[in-house]
């Protein structure tokens, strides 16, 4: 309902308005309303950042256009013009894996699962933490109910593993909902970049859907809040190693195999003939597995033969993996070791070889032989994972049979692969931007089909690659953590996946400032981290920090160009604060950083470009601040370039263009702003840039109905 008067409409609105800023609309969008709230309250008043602030600025709007008829029409028109909420048709989510084929016991947890999916519905979220040690089939006991219970929800059903490579690169729960609102079909430029708007928008879709949700490996209770809902439709099961206080959730306990059950289980994974066989041997196995599923599994080419030195006591899945580790070969069982020293998200065989010092060939066989052995989780594509307590067995055993100083190295060559593989991918995929580490210029970019591809290859080794700049910043080796970062930037920008790469993008920011002060690799490592955190609007005080360092250091450096494009960059993370006199400060202090760039300069060839794009945004602070006149002066010197014959840049005129209609429209000349939208609209159009179109739709709808 568009009613300028009502505070609940207004509220909706700037809700609407916050949630879209992770695209162009939304982010232009906001600018707007910024420079509408500072010339109604005579003043600039601060982007909101959450509700309490949210609620502050539509007593702002609501009480001038309560006094204000005139007002009220012009904010009516603003409210007009939101933007379509992203989502588009598309099959059920089901994300939860087939449950393994063999399964017994656990009676008594899944009769718990079915009473809390049945019970009537109370306005309390439908909500199960399922518990118990590493190795009993926990995660077993979900997927066995979401098979079993299909029917129950014809919505789908979502999964997610919330166990991180490390303390520092476990989800968050951000990126849980990001990933979710993906699967439940939001665009990805339609998804808030606030984590509280975020699961708004996630509870918003369930409300009306039959769902279930498995969280598995949770870490904390405040790891999973945000992503529980009240639906009635929707059950949310939490897998656990112990129950998560502070959730009012059904416990449910997984523990042990009785002997009868253990038993059972074996009796399905070999014919009888191996069981009668093993009848001498299989007391000390089931003494030796302790009632654990996964030991049994793996003990089961073993039934028959007595492992040396088996016997009982001890954490079961330890001391299976033990007498296991015994049966590997020594190139093996180093391999084993080697692929452990680091928790990655994921391991293939490049990595692992380099890590190993063996052929990939060799590797990729090895891995799959120790998948088989149930050393090795076997994940798609031909990538594996440990267990955690499995892991943790093969680091002792480095340790104990490999010295530091080879484990060391191991991490080393296996850091050194993914930062080249890094490098070439990302140089692939930008291959006009320029580069600070040399290794960029040596290696070339790599071998892919096209940009899409090598995104594509860096965003499935993502969480490898953050690893990677993490052990390297550990290990002390500073210049390839920047280099690593570095790498980054392509899936940081045209990915999106900014809050996955924000532990890197930290760490190389550390090095930097640590190790490389006053370098062009500090201002670039500042940079990065900067524009990950203008993604969310409760960091932007820390990417002001980060920007500001990052102009230091290029200074420092000597570096002009490098140093007026982060002061720009300030400039446009203030406009998204509504700071508009601060950000025309930055725009002009650009400019003056630029007009020091002597003739001779190898940037200088880029200074008339660069000024218009600073004029461009000098027209948005003045439109921002009520100066108009000033405003379209400013914006048509920006268009005179980029209209030029030796410099067309249609994409840049469109850009421009929409920037005057923006400022007609706010200086209340509809009409003029419709001229300059059917002005802008063929432009883009030639420029396949949907997300602009979009926005000029939205500029058409709001002066129509300021016409009306």
């Amino acid at each position: 309902m568009i009613d300028p008067l009502s505070m609940s409409a207004v509220m909706a609105f700037l809700g609407a308005v916050s949630a879209g800023m992770a695209n162009e609309s939304g982010r232009r969008l906001s600018e707007a309303v910024g420079g509408m709230v500072a010339r109604v309250a005579g003043r600039e008043v601060p982007a909101p950042a959450g509700q309490a602030e949210r609620e502050a600025v539509a007593r702002i709007l609501v009480a001038e256009a309560r006094r204000n008829p005139g007002q009220a029409q012009v904010l009516g028109s603003l409210m007009s013009g939101l933007p379509d909420d992203g989502v588009v048709d598309g099959p059920a989510p089901q994300l939860l894996r087939a449950p393994v084929r063999f399964f017994t016991d656990r009676k008594e947890a899944l009769a718990l699962l079915r009473k809390e999916a049945a019970r009537k519905a109370d306005g309390r979220p439908r909500l199960a933490v399922v518990f118990g040690p590493e190795g009993f089939g926990s995660s077993e006991v979900p997927a066995y109910f979401g098979a079993q219970e299909s029917g129950r929800y014809p919505d789908g059903t979502l999964y997610a593993d919330l166990r991180g490579a490390s303390a520092g690169t476990a989800p968050t729960a951000a990126v849980l909902l990001r990933d979710f609102l993906l699967k439940l079909h939001v665009a990805a430029e339609h998804i808030p970049p606030a984590t509280e708007d975020r699961a708004e928008r996630f509870r918003t879709l369930l409300s009306g859907r039959r769902l279930l949700v498995v969280l598995d490996h949770a870490q904390s209770a405040a790891q999973v809040r945000p992503l529980i809902t009240g639906a009635p439709g929707v059950f949310t099961i939490v897998v656990a190693r112990r129950p998560l206080t502070g959730l009012d959730a059904v416990p449910v306990p997984v523990g042990p195999l009785a002997d009868r059950d253990a038993r059972r289980l074996l009796s399905q994974l070999v014919t009888k003939q191996t069981l009668a066989a093993a009848k001498a041997t299989l007391p000390g196995v089931l003494e030796r597995c302790a009632g654990s599923p996964l030991a049994l599994r793996a003990m089961v080419p073993y039934l028959a033969v007595p492992v040396p030195g088996a016997g009982g006591g001890g954490e079961p899945v330890r001391s299976v993996t033990e007498d296991l580790y015994r049966q590997l070969s020594p190139e093996l069982a180093r391999l084993y070791r080697m692929a452990s020293l680091r928790p990655w998200p994921a391991l293939t065989a490049a990595p692992v070889a380099a890590a190993a010092g063996v052929s990939e060939e060799a590797a990729g066989r090895m891995l799959a032989e120790l998948a088989e052995r149930q050393l090795l989780e076997e994940l798609a594509d031909v990538r594996f994972r440990f267990r955690p307590a499995i892991r943790a067995h093969a680091v002792e055993a480095a340790a104990r049979e490999d010295g530091l100083a080879r484990c060391a190295a191991a991490v080393a060559r296996t850091v050194e692969y993914y930062v080249r593989f890094a490098v070439r991918a990302d140089f692939a995929a930008l291959r006009e931007r320029p580069h600070v580490d040399p290794l960029f210029d040596e290696l070339g970019p790599g071998d892919y089909e096209d940009e899409g591809a090598a995104i594509g290859a860096l965003t499935a080794e993502l969480g490898n690659l953050v690893e990677s700049v993490l052990a390297a910043e550990e290990f002390g080796d500073f210049n390839t953590a920047c280099r690593g970062t570095e790498a980054l930037w392509a899936v940081q920008l045209k990915a999106g996946r900014h809050e996955a790469v924000l532990p890197a993008l930290r760490a190389g920011a550390r090095a930097a400032e640590r190790h490389l002060p006053g370098t062009a690799m500090a201002g670039r490592m500042h940079t990065q981290l900067a524009f990950a955190l203008m993604e969310t609007p409760s960091c932007y005080g820390e990417a002001e920090r980060e920007l500001e360092l990052a102009a230091d250091a290029e200074a420092r450096a000597g570096h002009l160009r490098g140093q007026a494009t982060v002061i720009e960059s300030l400039g446009l993370l203030r406009l998204r604060q509504w700071r508009f006199a601060a950000a025309l400060e930055s725009f002009d202090a650009a400019g003056r950083v630029l007009d020091g760039i002597a003739a001779t300069d190898r940037d200088a060839r880029h200074l008339p470009r660069a000024r218009a794009l600073l004029e461009r945004h000098r027209g948005r602070a003045l439109r921002g601040l009520g100066r108009f006149a000033p405003a379209r002066q400013r914006l048509d010197a920006a268009l005179d370039f980029f209209r030029a014959l030796d410099t067309t840049e249609p994409y840049n005129e469109a850009r421009v263009l929409t920037d005057r209609a923006e400022t007609e429209r706010d200086a209340g000349d509809y009409a003029a702003a419709l001229r300059l939208v059917d002005e802008a609209a063929p432009l883009l159009g030639g420029q396949k840039a949907a997300i602009h179109l979009d926005y000029l739709d939205v500029i058409r709808r709001q002066c129509l109905a300021g016409q009306a």
